[in-house]
């Protein structure tokens, strides 16, 4: 059996008081409970863990100290797509209109129209929400398309472009 000083005791007291999560409060207090004289197995009954999940807590605060027991960041699902596809996506969407990809009569890339794509190239199904994550990751900007009236007249929408031109060009005023 492993002797725990009461130094080692009271900083590990003082831990449990200052926590900041309920995990990290969760594996300080095994540890305490181990260096208090409980048996692992007890220790596992009375806080609904796994004996192994608390004999693996106990390694790492004697291996690693307090800092050890802090967990890391999460690494999160792994990525459906493979770097080299996620690149021929981001050169498909930058070089092709959907039209040159075989989605007839469409000239802007939407998540939507990005996920049948992948769905066709690759066989891997995403969610529109997905692809939206996607795009930001690979820096690719997402706007609505805007829409031209057919009846506008193209007199005077050159002449508000014009007007238009001048008045982004003007230098703001200042009050």
């Amino acid at each position: 059996m492993v002797h725990y000083t009461q130094a080692e005791i009271e900083e590990l007291e003082k831990l449990l008081h200052t926590a900041k999560s309920r995990v990290l409060y969760r594996k300080y207090l095994v540890v305490h409970l181990h260096m208090k004289g409980h048996p692992n197995r007890r220790i596992a009954e009375m806080m609904n863990l796994n004996k192994n999940t608390v004999g693996i807590y106990i390694n790492t605060y004697r291996a690693q100290g307090a800092d050890g027991l802090i967990p890391g960041k999460s690494p999160g699902r792994p990525k459906k797509l493979t770097n080299e596809q996620e690149q021929k996506l981001y050169e498909t969407i930058k070089r092709n209109t959907p039209d040159d990809v075989g989605f007839g009569g469409m000239m802007n890339w939407t998540a939507n129209l990005a996920c049948q794509w992948v769905r066709r190239e690759f066989g891997v199904q995403y969610h529109v929400n997905g692809m939206l994550e996607m795009f930001h990751r690979l820096n690719l900007s997402y706007t609505r398309p805007t829409y031209v009236l057919a009846k506008a007249d193209p007199d005077k929408q050159e002449k508000f472009r014009g007007e238009f031109e001048a008045v982004k060009k003007t230098p703001e005023r200042r009050n």
